[in-house]
């Protein structure tokens, strides 16, 4: 069997009109924008500006977005060329199949269960304090045994709102995509009116001796102020642009997914960048650098300069609401990239049955709601947060490679998309992606390791005999 055996672009698209395969396509531009807008604004946008702001950059952490922007721009661009040219579900895993082969799809694509799997297990348990906090503005408190898991400094028995949150969300991707779209829209529009709330009260509240220096003088360690702590801290916020790739897992399922694709890459990339450049420079404008030092909370800070006592309550349903888009897009993209793989007889058929009268993989989707919602329930799975940074970072650099590959194998092939200086671009990204897998501490690299690890495991004793390409 050819471990490396390219899987030909002609036959991607063929299967993907498959009858009894094929999914809904329901998504127009707007909604693939609102897909990536949901999955890209979290809680790092309220919580790693002041800590870049305070640590490294100053008030000129607004130039370190910019400058992490670009970089997402160059691994966006890539996308979007993959994207028009290969307009299917499995998003990077599909892209390195026509590409570089069998055995480094199944590597990227077992890689991309760190972001999508993992990180929205992380982000349920993030979920469930912000919840727990709202309701105790409120006076409800709900029972720590039933808030906590086992393994918590206070061991509880299971973090419940973390499983319902899973939960809920799989059972809305399994009812349609056009519904968990919807969804995800209003979503999107409640957290974009919280985070334009804020920008728009606090350009009231801005002392301009808070900008005075703009740039802070190295103190002679490295990362701290100075232009090396603005490019330290652009590696630090660019996880806060992570999701933007999550898009191009709804391929199969837009109305015209060689048009649309690349406008919501690149439309939800411009839209949060915008954001985050006006929201950074509110917030260091409002709260002195050297006041969001060890404050785990600069915004509550920041809100606590003004008379309006609500905005604090709004900025934490902005960040509930944040969460919940965040974790809807991080199911979807899971369950498309195994419903690719299964597809491709790399992983069991369930993966792939669609749902007759909704048009979904629903047995993947409640495989995957058991064993994520076991996961934000029973483990401890913040420590594992970084899993899903050195996941995304490594899709990223294979899919930059994928776009000089293929420009050099298939230069005829129909590219409604193209990414501008090519190869210039994609090896910036590259080499932008591979600086901030650089900068992760040695644990995050040995737990990468470990997981290819068991992936080999799993492709050498069933997906290799039972890849449909190989076999034929």
């Amino acid at each position: 069997m050819n471990l490396f055996v390219r899987k030909p672009i002609s036959r991607i698209v063929d299967e993907s009109q498959d009858g009894e395969h094929s999914l809904k396509k329901t998504l127009g531009p707007k909604s693939l924008i609102a897909l990536g807008i949901g999955a890209i604004i979290g809680a790092g946008l309220f919580s790693l500006t002041g800590i870049a702001a305070a640590e490294n950059a100053g008030p000129a952490v607004t130039i370190s977005f910019m400058v992490a922007a670009v970089g997402c721009a160059f691994a966006g661009m890539c996308y979007s060329e993959l994207a028009s040219m290969i307009p299917v579900a499995g998003s990077a895993y599909t892209y390195t199949y026509a590409t570089m082969g069998e055995f480094i799809a199944w590597i990227i694509g077992w890689d991309l269960v760190l972001e999508y799997a993992v990180a929205s297990a992380v982000v349920a348990v993030s979920w469930s304090r912000y919840v727990l906090s709202f309701l105790g503005d409120f006076g409800i408190h709900l029972p720590h045994p039933l808030t906590s898991c086992p393994f918590d400094p206070v061991p509880g028995i299971i973090n419940v709102p973390a499983v319902i949150i899973i939960i809920g969300i799989s059972l809305l991707l399994i009812a349609g995509i056009k519904e968990s779209a919807n969804v995800n829209a209003v979503i999107v529009v409640i957290k974009m009116a919280v985070v334009l709330t804020f920008i728009c009260v606090g350009l009231h509240y801005i002392k301009m001796s808070n900008y005075h220096p703009f740039i802070p003088p190295n103190t002679g360690t490295f990362g701290e102020f100075g232009m090396s702590g603005v490019m330290r801290a652009a590696g630090i916020i660019f996880f806060a642009y992570i999701g933007f790739d999550s898009v191009s897992t709804a391929a199969q399922e837009s109305r015209k997914p060689s048009r649309d694709i690349p406008i919501g890459i690149l439309g939800s990339l411009a839209i949060c960048t915008v954001l985050y450049l006006a929201f950074s420079f509110v917030l260091t404008g409002m709260v002195n650098y050297k006041d969001m030092r060890g404050d785990a909370a600069p915004v509550a800070t920041a809100i606590n300069l003004t008379p309006y006592p609500w905005l604090q309550m709004l900025i934490k349903f902005g960040i509930i609401g944040g969460f919940t888009s965040v974790i809807l897009v991080m199911l979807l993209g899971q369950s498309r990239v195994f419903y690719s793989m299964s597809r491709d007889g790399l992983l069991p058929k369930v993966f792939s049955d669609i749902h007759p009268k909704f048009k979904t993989p629903w047995k993947s989707n409640l495989l995957i709601m058991v064993l994520v919602g076991l996961c934000a329930g029973l483990l401890p799975i913040s420590q594992l947060g970084h899993m899903t940074s050195i996941g995304t970072l490594m899709a990223f650099i294979i899919v930059c490679a994928g776009v000089i590959v293929l420009r050099a194998t298939k230069p005829n092939v129909p590219r409604p998309y193209r990414s501008p200086f090519v190869p210039l671009f994609p090896i910036l990204g590259i080499l932008v992606c591979f600086s901030m897998m650089y900068s992760l501490n040695r644990e995050t690299w040995l737990r990468l390791v470990v997981w290819l690890a068991i992936g080999l495991v799993v492709y050498f004793t069933y997906s290799r005999h039972h890849s449909r390409l190989n076999q034929k």
